[in-house]
C-alpha cells in the first residue's frame, strides 16, 4: 500500500492547508511541461493529493488504507479515471462523483489556466571601465552593441505596413494553442505558445522584406549611456527595454557593471577621498605650505607647526560627489619623513635641541 503522506513529506497530522501546500509545490516541480519534470512522480503525487484532499476519501484512507469510490479499488481506487482537462477549464467540476479544489494549483501549474503570458526578450550585461574622476563627476558613454533589436521599418510588427495583418490560422488569434497528452491518470491539457504567430495572434500579410517577417532582427544598436556622479566600482546600471528585443512581447534590460580605474594619488572612502603626504621633520616642526593635487586641480594645503605623524588633515568639498550634489571631503594624512643619515652639523643642532628638552 502507497504511504501518501510519505509521498507528499507529511505527517498524519496535517492539516487541509498544509497538504494543498505541499501537493502544489510538489506539482509546481515534478508537471512534466516544466523543466525539471518528472512524469511518474508527478503522477504519483497527484494520486496522493487527490485521497488526502477529499475530507471523506481522506477518512476512508486513514481508517481502512484504502478508500472505496470506484469500484474499491485499494489505495485511491478511482482515480484512473480522472480527465485532468477539466482542471484547465476553471477546475470546478468533478470527476467520478468526486470534487475537486485543485483550480489554484494547477493555474500556477499550467501558467494561469492556459493563457499565454507575456513575452519578454533576454537580458544583457556589459562592463565598462570609467577613470576615477569620471566616476566621482559622473559621465556619458555612447556604446555600440550587436543584439536582437527591434525592425526600425516595420517597428517589430513584421509586417511590410503595420495595419496589413491578419488573424493567425493556426491558433485562431490567441496566440497559443492547447496540446493534449493521454496517461494512466487520465487526460492533461497545456497551453503552448504558437509558433506561427509567435504568440501574437496575428500574422503579417506581406512580411517586411528586412527583418522577413520577425520582427527582430541582429544589428549593431548605439546605445547612450549616463553615468551619474559617485558611482562605486562594482556597482550596476540598469537600462529597462535595452535589451534584446523579442516579438509580440517587451524587450529585455541591459545591466551595465562599472569598473572604476585605480588612481594613482587618491584612494575613495564612501564619499570621501584619502592620500599621504609625506613631509620633512623640519617642516612637521615649524610647519610649512605644500602643494597637492585634488580631483580638480592643484591647491596649497598649509601644514600646522608640530603636526604628529599619521595625523588627518580635511579638505572639506573636495571628495566624491554626492546626490544632493554636496561633495565629500579630501582627506590627507600626513607622513613624517624622518632623516636615515646626518651630518655633524645636523647631529649638533639636535644635540643642542636635546639639551631643550626637545
Amino acid at each position: 500500500m502507497k504511504d501518501y503522506y510519505h509521498i507528499l513529506g507529511l505527517q498524519k497530522s496535517a492539516t487541509d492547508a498544509e497538504i494543498k501546500k505541499a501537493f502544489r509545490v510538489l506539482a509546481q516541480k515534478y508537471h512534466p511541461d516544466k523543466k525539471t519534470g518528472d512524469e511518474a512522480k508527478f503522477k504519483e503525487a497527484s494520486e496522493a493529493y487527490a485521497v488526502l484532499g477529499d475530507k471523506k476519501k481522506r477518512a476512508e484512507y486513514d481508517t481502512y488504507g484504502r478508500t472505496f469510490a470506484g469500484g474499491g479499488q485499494h489505495g485511491g481506487g478511482g482515480f484512473e479515471g480522472f480527465d485532468f482537462s477539466q482542471f484547465q477549464q476553471g477546475f470546478g467540476g468533478s470527476a467520478n462523483g468526486v470534487e475537486f479544489d485543485l483550480g489554484d494549483i494547477f493555474s500556477e501549474v499550467f501558467g494561469g489556466n492556459g493563457r499565454s503570458q507575456t513575452r519578454r526578450g533576454r537580458d544583457i550585461s556589459m562592463d565598462v571601465e570609467l577613470d576615477f574622476k569620471d566616476a566621482a563627476f559622473g559621465t556619458e558613454r555612447t556604446v555600440l552593441l550587436n543584439k536582437v533589436s527591434y525592425c526600425s521599418e516595420c517597428e517589430g510588427t513584421g509586417a511590410k505596413d503595420k495595419n496589413d495583418v491578419k488573424i493567425c490560422g493556426t491558433c485562431n488569434g490567441k496566440g497559443s494553442v492547447h496540446e493534449t497528452r493521454r496517461s494512466i491518470l487520465g487526460t492533461f491539457t497545456s497551453a503552448r505558445e504558437c509558433k506561427e504567430c509567435n504568440g501574437i495572434g496575428k500574422i503579417p500579410k506581406t512580411p517586411c522584406k528586412n527583418c522577413k517577417g520577425k520582427g527582430v532582427l541582429q544589428k549593431q544598436e548605439e546605445i547612450k549611456l549616463t553615468i551619474p556622479a559617485g558611482i562605486d566600482n562594482g556597482e550596476m546600471i540598469r537600462l529597462t527595454g535595452k535589451g534584446e528585443a523579442v516579438q509580440g512581447g517587451t524587450a529585455g534590460d541591459l545591466y551595465i557593471k562599472i569598473h572604476v580605474r585605480p588612481h594613482k594619488d587618491f584612494v575613495r572612502s564612501g564619499k570621501d577621498i584619502r592620500m599621504s603626504l609625506n613631509v620633512k621633520l623640519t617642516d612637521a616642526l615649524l610647519g610649512s605650505t605644500y602643494t597637492i593635487p585634488t580631483l580638480e586641480k592643484n591647491i596649497d594645503l598649509k601644514i600646522p607647526a608640530g603636526i604628529t605623524h599619521g595625523e588627518v588633515l580635511r579638505i572639506k568639498g573636495k571628495g566624491i560627489s554626492r546626490e544632493d550634489r554636496s561633495r565629500g571631503d579630501l582627506l590627507v594624512a600626513v607622513h613624517i619623513d624622518l632623516p636615515k643619515k646626518l651630518s655633524r652639523s645636523a647631529k649638533k643642532l639636535i644635540e643642542g635641541l636635546k639639551d631643550e628638552g626637545i
